[in-house]
């Protein structure tokens, strides 16, 4: 038995609420279960129940045995003074109050369906190696319970991208511009990179970035310098000298702090991600669209992003994806698949952001877009689709992602709509 069982059945309200009677046969009428507490304290507070003859209203705590009552120290504890009943899996010894007076416990396992406890035995089965716990009943689960349930993870996914966009924006001081670009760098940065490209972020003064951003060359020896990839004096490339030159004087004009930046990675990263293509690119975005906050806000259409991220490197990388030495001759334009990305993991969040902001509703913006957007493929979104799950667009992959990380792999079936469905089968 586990305690989250036993909130679940209380909250849900999964055992009778009349005919209940303590381990002191007293009688107990369940009327209200009260809220579920998932901060510190008592487990349910504001509940309302009948013991007997005599109405209470506090709080309700929740153990497997009593006497964890004592385990957690909570006779200690003035927050549990409110408790009016004690609900236990089993009790194995008497709770006092620090009047010494006994705490009222009902213990459940007499009064808990069969089935359910048969259903959840059989959902979290460690002994069968599983993809998720509910493979096998995933794909019978009404569709229309599957939908609702993954829209809402997809708009979970979606609030926890922005609690990241809100912290940049505090340390940003609310300037939406220079936001919009730290977050496009640590993007255009992916996985390995992420974390070099945000320094670099934090470590340029945007207005810096206002006054060069007119000339893509003066932009991208500015981030290709503060990068840290224009030190090496062994290079005679025109191109790189040039750069070089120009990243030396704007060091110097504005007293750029170059060393702070972490210098990004090259190692197990395919040539179309090398920092040198991506910043090239970001440099010729912000040169192409000066104001690009305000450009990407009142779009409202997925063409029209897609428009607006169709840009190249500068021309010198269409031979190059390192300086010095050349490749076959090709633009390094953005992919779809890579400002599908962009949009999904930075223009989304930041629209939610800013709508919010100025306390607007942009939701079903949102999922309009989202849902023309094509499906992510990864190994989750492939095992899902395995067991006979449907995925039709980013905003299903999406919602995949957030069941997988956020529910399946941590075992958190009682908080995941397919796991509650599962244990009310026949009970």
């Amino acid at each position: 038995m586990r305690e989250d069982l036993l909130h679940y059945i209380w909250k849900y309200r999964k055992i009778p609420l009349k005919g209940l009677v303590t381990v002191n046969n007293r009688k107990v009428e369940i009327l209200e279960v009260g809220q579920h507490n998932l901060l510190a304290g008592p487990d349910f507070s504001n509940a309302k129940i009948r013991i007997d003859d005599q109405l209470w209203a506090g709080n309700v705590e929740i153990h497997v045995k009593s006497s964890d009552w004592y385990v957690h120290g909570h006779e200690r504890d003035t927050n549990y003074s409110s408790v009016i009943l004690h609900v236990v899996w089993e009790e194995d010894t008497a709770v006092f109050r620090s009047n010494e007076r006994v705490i009222p416990t009902l213990e459940l396992k007499q009064y808990i369906p069969e089935n359910l406890l048969g259903n959840y035995k059989q959902l979290l089965d460690t002994k069968k190696k599983r993809f998720v716990n509910c493979e096998r009943e995933m794909d019978q689960i009404d569709s229309f319970a599957l939908v609702n349930w993954l829209d809402r993870l997809y708009f979970e996914r979606l609030e926890d991208k922005s609690n990241w966009v809100w912290q940049f924006l505090k340390d940003s001081k609310n300037d939406w511009e220079k936001l919009l670009f730290v977050l496009l760098l640590r993007n255009f940065g992916s996985k390995i990179n992420q974390d070099a490209f945000s320094s670099l972020g934090r470590a340029l003064d945007y207005s810096v970035l206002r006054k060069v951003q007119n000339d893509p060359m003066k932009m991208e020896s500015l981030l290709l310098g503060l990068a840290g990839l224009l030190e090496d004096d062994l290079v005679a490339a025109t191109y790189y000298l040039t750069l070089q030159k120009e990243y030396r004087y704007l060091r110097s004009k504005f007293s750029l702090q170059d060393k702070v930046v972490q210098r990004p990675e090259f190692f197990k990263l395919r040539p179309a991600n090398f920092p040198t293509i991506r910043l090239s690119q970001l440099a010729n975005l912000y040169g192409r669209y000066p104001n690009l906050f305000s450009t990407v806000i009142a779009t409202s259409s997925l063409a029209d992003l897609y428009s607006i991220f169709s840009i190249s490197a500068s021309t010198y990388w269409d031979t190059h994806y390192t300086f010095g030495k050349e490749s076959d001759r090709r633009t390094k334009k953005l992919t779809k698949t890579f400002v599908d990305l962009l949009i999904i993991n930075t223009i989304l969040p930041l629209k939610l952001c800013f709508a919010k902001y100025r306390g607007e509703e942009i939701y079903d913006e949102i999922a309009t877009l989202v849902s023309q957007l094509k499906k992510e493929s990864n190994t989750i979104t492939r095992n899902f689709e395995d067991i006979g799950i449907k995925v039709g667009n980013a905003m299903e992959s999406q919602a995949l992602l957030q069941l997988y990380n956020v529910y399946c792999s941590r075992n958190r079936c009682l908080e995941c709509a397919v796991g509650s469905i599962i244990l009310d089968r026949n009970t």
